[in-house]
């Protein structure tokens, strides 16, 4: 019997992982991975501390904090900073070992941690959640550096909060450093850090030259043999923070139209013929900076003609689209929802969430595609299709460490390459590791698996980390 406690977040990304390397040849190929495996899956360490801080009442107020240091073998730590009730220690390890891999499949040189505490900025003041920044760096300071582990924002964390907490870790270790991303541009930040995973996520500049377009814009073009693009796609899109309101914004663009966003009340739904608008993702982004949902909102004139809201929904039954993004949080899309996306003809999914699909869903996503071939449902995991957030993080520490910053376009052209290659790598991988029957397309959540885990166990390897 194990002492463990529970932990099925983690035990989920796990089984996850496993269940792809197991169904591929890689331990035929390479046995002693078998090995790394059991190594990579126990965190290099974890600091739990108390968070104590002062309400505007004078009430003294205690949460947990946690930094998750899973792995370094390919650089620093890196991974975000959650703010909210839920967070604990499975979540916060399943998300670490999912930024793993995800950070290996960028090409850059960065490690994989995430952090947070169960503090809920909801309902609390500025200056309240500015006091607990500061009461939150002045243990994870001790812990964290430049070269050692950069957190970034997540749930609950903006830029805002990177501000107050960068100044709180300047206060208290004297040094200014590149030791946070998603600073502001005007001290440190890198351009198109708040777009990139929502933009990464879908957009694409094609260039006829260098044939570089973004995530699923490339598995749009793939399935479709080059003839088909984001323009005219009906486009389902889950949450409503940053992540969904690029993506939608993106999607727009190019020529899409959106069908949904959502929160944790509910979903905004369009009617029959309508699409959401910039201007009203606009609208969505000022109330969600104010901590507001989308019911505060559905009801007003604009809004209620075009779309229905529908309580304590998620979009995935209530809408007919081409392409589903879900871009919320982890396990938002369940095995029946899956289903009813398969059932819908739905051609393209992709997590701009971490492991926004149950292991059920992806299981029906999976089936569908041995069966189906290239009429299935072809689906992204998020650690290859969200990776865009945490790549331009890499180059803002890149900027960081050359005290330079580089212009929209250069940060720009360097995503492109880096989402590109997450792209290929998969499939690539997929294609040797995988056994594909004929017509099938191959597998990116046990391509970009194998790939992630491949490079990080050779990394540990060379490091001593097994044997």
């Amino acid at each position: 019997m194990s002492n463990l406690p529970t932990e099925p977040e983690f035990q989920q990304a796990y089984n996850e992982l496993v269940s792809t390397l197991e169904n591929s040849n890689l331990f035929q190929k390479n046995p002693e991975y078998k090995t790394a495996l059991s190594v990579v899956s126990i965190p290099e360490r974890i600091i739990q501390f108390r968070v104590v801080w002062e309400n505007d009442k004078g009430e003294l107020q205690v949460n947990r904090g946690f930094r998750v240091q899973f792995n370094s073998a390919l650089g620093p730590y890196k991974g975000g900073l959650r703010f909210h009730p839920t967070v604990n220690l499975s979540i916060l390890k399943f998300l670490g070992f999912e930024q793993i891999f995800k950070n290996a499949l960028t090409g850059l040189n960065i490690g994989g941690g995430k952090g947070g505490a169960d503090f809920d900025p909801k309902g609390k003041s500025d200056n309240e959640i500015r006091r607990f920044c500061v009461s939150f760096m002045r243990e994870l300071s001790k812990h964290i550096g430049a070269d050692t582990d950069i957190p970034a924002g997540d749930i609950g964390v903006s830029g805002r909060e990177i501000g107050w907490l960068f100044g709180a870790y300047k206060a208290q270790t004297k040094l200014w450093e590149g030791v946070l991303t998603g600073k502001g541009t005007s001290w440190g930040g890198s351009l198109i850090r708040p777009e990139a995973t929502g933009y990464g996520l879908v957009y694409v500049s094609f260039d006829l030259h260098t044939q570089k377009t973004q995530y699923v814009d490339h598995m749009i073009r793939y399935a479709s043999g080059g003839q088909e693009s984001f323009k005219g796609k009906r486009v389902s899109i889950s949450g409503s923070g940053n992540v969904a309101q690029y993506a939608a914004l993106k999607v727009i663009e190019l020529g899409g139209t959106v069908v949904s966003l959502s929160d944790s009340k509910g979903a905004l739904i369009a009617k029959e013929g309508q699409g959401i608008t910039a201007d009203e993702v606009a609208i969505i982004a000022d109330i969600k900076v104010k901590r507001q949902y989308l019911a505060d909102i559905a009801s007003t004139q604009g809004f209620c003609e075009k779309y229905e809201y529908i309580a304590g929904a998620r979009p995935w039954t209530h809408v007919d689209a081409n392409v589903a993004l879900p871009c919320a949080t982890q396990n938002e899309v369940s095995g029946d929802e899956a289903k009813v996306l398969v059932e819908k003809c739905t051609k393209f999914i992709a997590e701009g969430s971490n492991m926004g699909c149950t292991q059920e869903a992806i299981d029906v996503f999976e089936a569908n595609r041995r069966e189906k071939k290239g009429d299935a449902i072809w689906y992204a995991p998020g650690k290859a299709a969200n990776a865009g957030g945490v790549a331009v993080s890499g180059l803002e520490m890149a900027q960081n460490s050359q005290r330079l910053s580089w212009t929209t376009e250069e940060v720009d052209e360097k995503l492109k390459s880096i989402m590109s290659n997450c792209f290929h790598n998969g499939l690539d991988t997929a294609k040797e590791y995988v056994e594909l029957g004929e017509g099938e397309l191959p597998s990116l959540v046990a391509g970009s698996n194998i790939a992630g885990f491949k490079k990080v166990a050779a990394a540990m390897h060379d490091q001593g980390d097994w044997w």
